[in-house]
């Protein structure tokens, strides 16, 4: 195609958007719509996969090292659990962290137990991280039967149903967010439909004529990629302005750690490219194959 036909596609398709007038308005006006709802609801099901993912990397396994274990048996012992496939990390806690983790976290009720300060009846720990999460129960089961080893605590039946939960959030999340961008091209490309519809005679005429289908489509092409693009505007402004809000104010309202929002720089900026490429692509999509029909002629 030459560059100067290709101007020419590109002003005729910008003067649709102005001759339409009203059905231009209506296309955006649907486009903008369904975008908000798309990103809203993007935006809240990678949050909630990050707060999943959150939740998981906090599992750890406490190995509780036996007390009469000297301290050679405890170096090697914590030798043996760094060579467990799919172990990430292993930090050794002494009974006297132990002990002050346990003073600090009863509040109050804690300064009791400042009385075995001087005889600790705590265990050693070794603080044991998987790489994978998953792997949480075969690692800790493994754990178990080495020699030193006391006790592994990690939660076994809470651990199971998290791990459970989170696989069906993400699954149905992600159900959801193609079920909504798939609606939302059906709608839109419905509306678009009707605007072409109006201009039916125009194709057929332009057909008539000797005018090749690829010369009648390319308007239309540029048409539905600006009515994408400026439909698009307003859902950017929305989580732009929006999720600022929440990324600079959330933070101070909420205590718990793995409640965290995704940093605003750079997930704001990947979403709105996101939602300004779903808007052109349905633009393109809804023109193309809306006026596809009026072309056989």
């Amino acid at each position: 195609m030459k560059f100067r036909t290709f101007l020419r596609h590109v002003r005729e398709g910008s003067k649709n958007i102005i001759r339409n007038g009203w059905m231009t308005v209506a296309s955006i006006g649907a486009v903008t719509t369904t975008l908000i709802l798309v990103a809203v609801f993007l935006a809240l099901v990678l949050n909630l996969n990050e707060m999943a993912n959150n939740i998981e990397n906090d599992v750890q396994i406490n190995t509780m090292i036996d007390l009469t274990a000297t301290e050679d048996e405890i170096i090697e012992l914590g030798g043996e659990i760094e060579t467990i496939a799919g172990v990430e990390s292993v930090a050794f806690s002494s009974n006297d962290d132990e002990l002050q983790k346990l003073i600090e976290s009863m509040g109050e009720e804690g300064e009791s137990w400042k009385l075995f300060e001087q005889d600790n009846p705590l265990n050693h720990v070794y603080i044991v991280r998987a790489a994978v999460p998953e792997d949480t129960e075969r690692i800790a089961s493994e754990v178990e039967t080495l020699n030193g080893v006391d006790s592994v605590v990690y939660g076994q039946d809470v651990v199971e149903q998290l791990f459970e939960f989170n696989k069906y959030a993400r699954t149905i999340g992600l159900a959801l967010v193609i079920a909504l961008v798939f609606t939302a091209i059906f709608l839109i490309s419905n509306t678009i439909k009707i605007t072409i519809i109006a201009r039916s005679t125009e194709i057929g005429i332009q057909k008539l004529v000797g005018a090749t289908n690829g010369f009648i489509r390319w308007p239309f092409f540029i048409e539905g990629l600006l009515l994408g693009v400026l439909g698009s505007v307003i859902p950017i402004a929305v989580i732009m302005g929006g999720y600022y809000y929440l990324d600079t104010n959330f933070s101070e309202t909420i205590s718990f750690s793995f409640v965290e929002l995704l940093p605003f720089d750079p997930f704001a900026w990947q979403l709105s490219l996101m939602v300004l490429a779903i808007g052109a692509i349905i633009g393109i999509w809804g023109s193309v194959m809306s006026v596809r029909k009026f072309l056989k002629v």
